[in-house]
C-alpha cells in the first residue's frame, strides 16, 4: 500500500460532525480525532463537545446557522475534507401518532439538515484530495418496526439521499456513504427505557431482539463512520449496517 501523501494524511484533514456533542456523534468525533483528524463538532450545545475537538454552535434546521458554522470551521482550520451528517431527532408513533408539525420538524432536521450542511461544505470538499461525506441512516429505513413510522420514513429518505449524492459527486472525487445502525445504547434509548413500567425488563427484551444479544455501542458506530470517511477509499454509494444483526438475521 502506498503511503498517504502529506495533503491527505489524517493529521492534515479536517472533519465536521453534526450532532457531535453526544451519542453517535460524540463517538464519531472521538474515532476521527484518535486517527489524528482535526474535528469541529457542530452542535446545539457546543460547550459539551469533548477535547480535542472544537465545538461550534450550529442548528441544522437553520440555513444561516449552518453556513455560519461552516465559515467558522474554515476560518479556524483552513479547509474541510470530511462531513459527517449525524444530527437527528427521533419520533415515536404509528401513522396517527405524529401531527403535521412533527412530520415537518423531523424531516427538516433529519433530511434537509443533511442537505444544508453538505451544500454549505461542498465548495470546500471539492478542493480536498480526500473528500468524504458520511450520513447517519438507520437499519429501520428498510426494516419495519412498530411505532416508528415518521423516524423510519426520514431514514428511508436519508438512504435515497446518500445514493443520489454519491452519484452526483463521484466524478468530483467526493465519496458519499452512510452508516445504518440499529438500536444504539445512547442517552435517548436510556430515556425511552426509563419511561417504561419496568426499565430493566424493557432493556433485556431490547437486547434479546438483537442476534448479538445486546444493543450496539456508540463507539462501534463511530468506528464505522471513521472507516467510511478515511479508510474505505474505493467505497461510495454504500450503506454500512452496524446493527447487531437485527436488520437481516433471524436466528
Amino acid at each position: 500500500m502506498a503511503a498517504a501523501s502529506p495533503a491527505s494524511s489524517p493529521e492534515s484533514l479536517v472533519a465536521l460532525v453534526s450532532g457531535g456533542a453526544s451519542g453517535i456523534g460524540a463517538a464519531a468525533v472521538a474515532a476521527l480525532a484518535a486517527r489524528g483528524v482535526r474535528v469541529a463538532a457542530l452542535d446545539l450545545n457546543p460547550g459539551e463537545v469533548a477535547a480535542p475537538a472544537v465545538g461550534i454552535a450550529c442548528d441544522v434546521s437553520d440555513d444561516a446557522s449552518v453556513r455560519a458554522a461552516v465559515a467558522e470551521a474554515v476560518e479556524r482550520f483552513g479547509r474541510i475534507d470530511v462531513v459527517v451528517n449525524n444530527a437527528g431527532i427521533a419520533a415515536a408513533g404509528d401513522i396517527t401518532g405524529n401531527d403535521d408539525e412533527q412530520w415537518h420538524r423531523v424531516l427538516d432536521v433529519n433530511v434537509v439538515g443533511m442537505v444544508r450542511l453538505s451544500r454549505a461544505a461542498l465548495p470546500h470538499l471539492r478542493k480536498s484530495p480526500a473528500a468524504a461525506i458520511v450520513n447517519t441512516c438507520s437499519v429501520f429505513a428498510l426494516t419495519g418496526v412498530p411505532q416508528r413510522v415518521l423516524y423510519s420514513a426520514s431514514k428511508g429518505a436519508v438512504q435515497s439521499l446518500t445514493l443520489a449524492m454519491a452519484t452526483d459527486h463521484v466524478r468530483e472525487g467526493i465519496r458519499v456513504n452512510a452508516v445504518a445502525p440499529g438500536a444504539v445504547d445512547t442517552p435517548w434509548i436510556t430515556r425511552v427505557l426509563a419511561a417504561t413500567p419496568d426499565p430493566k425488563a424493557a432493556r433485556e427484551a431490547l437486547d434479546e431482539r438483537h442476534p448479538l444479544g445486546r444493543l450496539t455501542r456508540p463507539q462501534e458506530v463511530g468506528e464505522a463512520i471513521a472507516y467510511l470517511a478515511l479508510d474505505a477509499t474505493a467505497t461510495t454509494g454504500t450503506v454500512l449496517t452496524v446493527d447487531g444483526g437485527i436488520g437481516s438475521l433471524r436466528p
